[in-house]
């Protein structure tokens, strides 16, 4: 059947099924500051995670606005508790959530120890869920 502008736009639709794209992507080694072999699934979330947490958000011209975290600015204010309580969140969550791997961030736990942050929190993927810890 040809495409005609007469026949009603359900016949000239065609439904295509959406395809995840593969997420293989290097290894970072962030400790040794080295590159290693491939990894693809949860573990190349895991890792886009850490580096999108670890990025500061328009620092960098290689990277979109989207990429990154804005955590830095927070981070070097005094800031109330409360705040932080609400805040810390809301950015975590901005940074990673327009990945298309991760469906949802929740289940912040912040705890402070001296000078440190520990925040903790779990990432809904197209994989799994991931428990996630970082410190500030």
């Amino acid at each position: 059947m040809a495409l005609s502008p007469l026949s009603k736009p359900e016949e000239r639709a065609v439904r295509i099924a959406k395809k995840s794209k593969p997420s293989k992507t290097y290894s970072l080694d962030f400790d040794n500051g080295t590159i290693g072999g491939l990894i693809d699934g949860t573990g190349a979330v895991r890792q886009f995670i850490r580096k999108a947490l670890a990025t500061p958000r328009y620092r960098y011209l290689i990277y979109d606005g989207q990429y990154g975290c804005e955590m830095e600015s927070l981070i070097a204010q005094t800031v109330p508790a409360p705040l932080l309580q609400s805040e810390i969140p809301r950015i975590i969550k901005e940074a990673l959530i327009y990945d298309d791997r991760i469906k949802d961030v929740n289940s912040f736990q912040i705890r402070r120890e001296n000078d440190a942050l520990f925040v903790s929190f779990a990432v809904s993927t197209t994989a799994g869920i991931i428990h996630e810890e970082v410190t500030l």
